[in-house]
């Protein structure tokens, strides 16, 4: 189906800004309690995509990476493992060649990552190349400006081309807006519901390569915009925070907002993950804690 007749009848809802921040507000006001911790804090872990993304990334550093994403620490036991590592095309097959064997999935950025900048076939291009490679999960950008022109459409067309190719070899969608250039929650919502209109697999908050990331606020809009869409479609969507998500604490109050928002059918890797490399080290420091009473030294964790 075409952008056009997807948009016939497009309503985007606007946003009660105070009524975001007061929600947030109770939810970081809760306490949890120390077996609800553990538990939390292995579902977080177990909904991370791992990610290098740099321009001096190496065969070898992926490689090392993966190996933590199938042993985040080898000295605990009973961990699970992160969800997904999260590379660029031209990586693909490394990865997949070292999580061999594992459940952990490879996710490949595309469409010209970060910016989006360049031609519809190019992007097109890129999405088979990775997929050919081996992709599992495809994170794709959408077209910021033209967005901001208010050209809809054509980011729409975007966004079910790349779905139809993903889908088509039963690989996962996760769509980025990234929400820091978007200029306000009302942008976030309406680019959200936009995005939705296509049905993909995931919307996700950012690209983790300018200042502003995820935030609770602008998540919690964008969980909203999902509930708002199953309760209209019926279709499940799931959420990617990505970006400036690095201690444990947070983590848990992003479950809890998702858990209050959209269900505990949600609470699974499969509709939720964390785009956070930094992140895993905070929370093994945490159960580590719960574990032994005591924080262990950085040492004892791998850098990222």
């Amino acid at each position: 189906m075409s952008a056009n007749n997807l948009l016939q009848n497009f309503k985007w809802t606007p946003v009660d800004q105070m009524g975001v921040d007061d929600r947030i507000a109770r939810i970081k006001s809760r306490s949890i309690k120390d077996q609800t911790k553990i538990q939390g804090l292995k579902m977080a872990l177990n909904m991370i995509d791992l990610t290098t993304l740099e321009g001096a990334d190496t065969p070898n550093k992926v490689s090392q990476m993966c190996y933590k994403a199938m042993h985040p620490h080898d000295s605990m036991l009973g961990l699970p493992t992160v969800a997904a590592v999260c590379v660029y095309p031209t990586l693909v097959k490394t990865a997949k060649k070292a999580l061999r064997g594992s459940n952990v999935k490879v996710a490949a950025v595309a469409t010209y990552f970060p910016s989006g900048q360049t031609n519809l076939q190019a992007k097109l291009d890129e999405t088979h190349y990775a997929i050919g490679e081996g992709a599992d999960e495809i994170d794709m950008v959408i077209s910021r400006g033209k967005f901001l022109q208010g050209e809809y459409n054509y980011v729409l067309d975007e966004i079910i081309a790349v779905k139809e190719i993903c889908h088509a070899s039963n690989v996962r969608l996760k769509v980025i807006l990234e929400t820091g250039e978007l200029g306000s929650v009302d942008e976030v919502r309406k680019a959200s519901d936009l995005a939705l209109q296509a049905n993909p697999d995931f919307i996700k908050t950012s690209t983790g390569k300018i200042g502003q990331a995820a935030t609770m606020p602008v998540t919690l809009v964008m969980l909203q915009a999902i509930w708002d869409h199953f309760q209209k479609t019926g279709i499940r969507v799931g959420m990617k925070p990505a970006g400036g998500i690095s201690d444990a604490k947070s983590a848990l109050h992003y479950l809890l907002m998702v858990k209050e928002v959209l269900g505990e059918e949600w609470l699974t890797n499969e509709w939720f993950r964390f785009g956070a490399s930094r992140l895993a080290n905070d929370i093994l420091m945490q159960l580590a804690k719960q574990e032994s009473g005591m924080y262990q030294a950085g040492q004892y964790f791998s850098k990222d």
